[in-house]
């Protein structure tokens, strides 16, 4: 079941955060060092701000993506899907494109076309995101930044309202 969470489900979204910074700190700009140390009441504030999707199996949160419009009068018309994580006992299930796929519906309604920003080493993500419908349409060289290692970000846009890519 995908569903859009509520700050009542604040617990739940905190501990599947935390875990997904953990397990890939590479794959996410923040950090557990940061997130870790937020009160509860910082990850309601995060479920009422932004429009954040959470996949359930038999009643355990297993997935999470986020959806966050942009609010500039010149930018309202996009949108960014953002926080992907799905635990591993739920991958290769099709939960990642069940979230995908909801947040994308979600957006379809609200904006013309909704970004994303991967790191370029996840194989299984920008499969996920290409079959999705995303395109690339550019590439971050060294955007992140972890110790001494750097990771560069793929850039991907799915359009809605029969938009393209030029």
């Amino acid at each position: 079941m995908i569903r859009l969470l509520t700050p009542a489900d604040a617990a739940l979204y905190r501990a599947i955060r935390l875990e997904a910074l953990a397990a890939h700190p590479e794959a996410f700009t923040s950090t557990l060092e940061r997130e870790r140390e937020k009160p509860l009441a910082w990850f309601e504030e995060r479920l009422t701000a932004s429009d954040v999707f959470g996949a359930f199996i038999a009643g355990e949160l297993v997935g999470t993506a986020g959806f966050r419009r942009e609010d500039g009068a010149k930018t309202a018309h996009k949108a960014v899907l953002w926080g992907v994580y799905v635990r591993p006992l739920a991958r290769k299930s099709g939960t990642g494109r069940l979230l995908v796929d909801a947040v994308a519906a979600h957006a379809a309604k609200r904006v013309e076309q909704l970004q994303l920003v991967v790191v370029s080493e996840n194989q299984a993500a920008l499969r996920l995101y290409t079959a999705a419908g995303f395109v690339e349409y550019g590439r971050g060289v060294k955007a992140l930044k972890q110790g001494d290692r750097y990771y560069d970000e793929i850039l991907m846009v799915l359009f809605f309202f029969g938009g393209s890519s030029r």
